[in-house]
């Protein structure tokens, strides 16, 4: 008989897979207490949260949140990265400290309801982030019309360079 406490674990689980745009699946065995502490910081800095997570809740979570297909990375210790905002910044987070501890181990990805390797993950992790995207657009749109205020401006910078002429030279003339 399943206790509340598990209820609530599956609940609380069900609503962090549904409003997660992504969602990691990780190996941590290995990880030291020390470690996965300072990788959950670093996530929250990043707008991510780590969770150690029992399997077979997770499955049950994960079908009432119709991503099923993640049942198969099950097994062995399981660990879920989710985040509410931007997914590269908690995918970039999890490659470094992947990187740096040579411990934690990416099983797969949920991005946007699709499943999407372990390979997939580590290539989300290398896109820019999206305020550096909307930068690059911005920066984008303003070159033309940074330009276009430019050829513009142009005819009433060479008439003004022309009426300074003219008064100069009446000035010099007297008159």
């Amino acid at each position: 008989m399943p206790t509340p406490k598990k209820f609530q674990e599956v609940e609380e689980l069900t609503e962090a897979l549904k409003q997660s745009p992504m969602t990691i699946l990780t190996n941590y065995r290995g990880l030291s207490v020390a470690q996965m502490q300072e990788f959950r910081k670093q996530l929250r800095e990043s707008g991510g949260s780590f969770r150690v997570v029992k399997n077979t809740l997770t499955g049950i979570a994960a079908d009432n949140a119709e991503m099923s297909e993640i049942r198969e990375f099950l097994e062995g210790p399981t660990a879920i990265v989710t985040t509410t905002e931007d997914p590269v910044g908690p995918a970039k987070t999890t490659r470094d400290f992947v990187r740096s501890t040579r411990i934690l181990e990416v099983k797969a990805g949920v991005l946007e309801g699709s499943l999407i390797p372990a390979a997939e993950v580590e290539r989300l992790a290398t896109l820019p982030s999206r305020e550096e995207l909307l930068g690059k657009v911005v920066g984008g749109l303003n070159a033309p019309l940074a330009g276009m205020v430019g050829v513009l401006s142009g005819p009433i910078r060479g008439l003004a360079y022309v009426l300074q002429a003219r008064a100069s030279q009446l000035e010099e003339n007297g008159g």
